[in-house]
């Protein structure tokens, strides 16, 4: 069945190229809170190190209390995958909350100032389009001056709703827009993943067949009445996303705590009793942009202009863009939910469109909170500047973009300006007292995104705090008083 061919790997371009390693996660999680270990999910022990994890969560509890506190503080799930990745010097890039919906971007360190042009938006599709406990997130961005969008769903349930889902999901593609030239709409981007709880079943096997065939690993045999593959075969937008073979037992419905499959009986109208039925209802798949006919070629064929077949930008040719499945997989270490979570590894090979941040940053001299500080930065190409870019003193291993110490506006406190570089000023009001590994960030407004990082420095502890005989434990409280003063701010 060609939907489930294996994929046989990348093609051999004649261009040098970078390689990335994205590690994607879909995941209902039932409305549980996670369990503090994500070492697993996450394949911390793996050889080779994600660039990017992409973690698409549905379900995540949201009720009134737990909603209001999330829109304030980051909400557990965060809360525990960045604490699980920081220490490897990963950032949460943005995330985008809907509901029950969350989809969470993290990237390497190094590659911060490389990923632009970030947006997110969302579209309902629960009761008449109003209730956001169905529908799509998505997040957007450049990787090297590559255009990729990320969009995590949770459509409609039940067998009987196969061609509401396909109906949800071209809404959710019509509906999202972008301020972006290049990638207006989900579909103008080079790379699209979709994925989530996308509710497609195995239709027409019985309980007791699909079962036989999950025990003897007899997958390939369901697969032609999955939804989502029969699906396929008839409409044409599915057809440009691809898929890994389902090479893994189904992961929904559990029972909750084990590895067993619904063994609770439901009641029907009718007073009769089933079980439900075990489905790939999670997935994940990709759409690499087709490369578009001419327009001569279109008419020789007799074919009428595609709307999903815009010819790609000339530096499509120019800057080649390429993807492998390097695994797709379920996790069934995992048994809070009655979903398993499913991973897709990819490896993305292209050339970069850029490979020098926009701004290069170092601190100039001793920093201590004894002393004022300055620091340097100097732009290394045009972009877009604006009274509200701000530069960021970070922790080494923070966790976020809004994860700074402290931060300076850079129009407001510029002191001094020369060809080579611009001056700003920093008050030892706020630096830490206790001091620590340090870098900087330049948050450039416009842009909304980290635009340059500087090189760990050191942050010495004051002297005065020692000499006055402060403990740490006293100057870990000072901290978090100016913490806290920044935040009132």
């Amino acid at each position: 069945m060609a939907s489930m061919e294996r994929n046989r790997g990348m093609p051999r371009g004649d261009y040098e190229g970078d390689k990335f390693r994205l590690h994607i996660v879909t995941w209902n999680v039932a409305t549980a809170d996670p369990r503090d270990d994500m070492s697993s999910l996450l394949r911390l022990d793996s050889a080779e190190d994600a660039d990017l994890y992409i973690i698409g969560l549905q379900e995540v509890y949201s009720g009134p209390l737990r909603f209001m506190s999330d829109v304030v503080l980051d909400d557990p799930w965060s809360s525990v995958l960045m604490t699980a990745l920081a220490p490897r010097q990963y950032v949460k890039v943005c995330s985008i909350r809907m509901q029950g919906l969350l989809l969470l971007l993290f990237s390497k360190l190094e590659h911060l100032p490389f990923i632009r042009d970030i947006q997110t938006t969302y579209t309902r599709t629960g009761i008449f389009g109003y209730w956001g406990n169905k529908g799509g997130v998505s997040i957007r961005l450049s990787l090297y001056g590559h255009m990729l969008c990320f969009l995590n769903c949770h459509l409609a349930a039940h067998m009987k709703h196969a061609n509401e889902r396909v109906v949800e999901f071209e809404h959710i593609l019509n509906s999202q827009n972008f301020k972006c030239e290049k990638a207006g709409k989900i579909l103008d981007h080079r790379l699209v993943f979709w994925f989530g709880d996308l509710n497609f079943r195995i239709q027409d096997h019985g309980l007791h067949f699909v079962r036989t065939c999950i025990s003897n690993e007899n997958y390939n045999l369901l697969w032609k009445k999955d939804q989502l593959i029969m699906m396929k075969e008839k409409e044409k937008l599915l057809q440009e996303f691809e898929e890994g073979p389902l090479d893994f037992q189904p992961t929904y419905k559990f029972d909750v705590n084990t590895d067993t499959y619904d063994s609770r009986l439901y009641r029907t109208w009718f007073a009769f009793t089933k079980k439900r039925k075990p489905a790939w209802t999670d997935r994940i798949l990709w759409r690499l942009q087709p490369k578009a006919r001419h327009a001569d070629e279109q008419n020789k064929h007799g074919d009428a202009p595609d709307a999903h077949n815009v010819k790609p930008p000339e530096e499509a040719e120019e800057y080649p863009l390429e993807i492998r499945q390097d695994l797709y997989t379920s996790n069934m270490e995992y048994s809070t939910s009655d979903h398993k979570p499913v991973t897709g590894i990819f490896t993305l090979k292209l050339k970069k469109m850029y490979a020098t941040p926009l701004v290069h940053l170092q601190a100039e001299g001793e920093w201590s909170a004894d002393i004022d500080a300055m620091l340097l930065y100097s732009p290394l190409q045009p972009f877009p500047t604006s009274t509200w870019d701000w530069i960021g003193l970070y922790k080494v291993g923070f966790t976020s973009v809004s994860d700074y110490i402290t931060y300076t506006w850079v129009k407001d406190d510029e002191v001094f300006i020369d060809e080579d570089a611009i001056k700003v000023y920093v008050s030892k009001e706020e630096i830490p007292v206790r001091g620590g590994e340090c870098l900087l960030g330049y948050y450039c407004h416009t842009l909304q995104c980290i635009i340059g990082i500087s090189e760990p420095f050191r942050v010495h502890e004051s002297k005065v705090a020692i000499e006055e005989g402060l403990l740490h434990e006293k100057i870990n409280i000072l901290d978090q008083i100016v913490a806290a003063e920044n935040i009132h701010d």
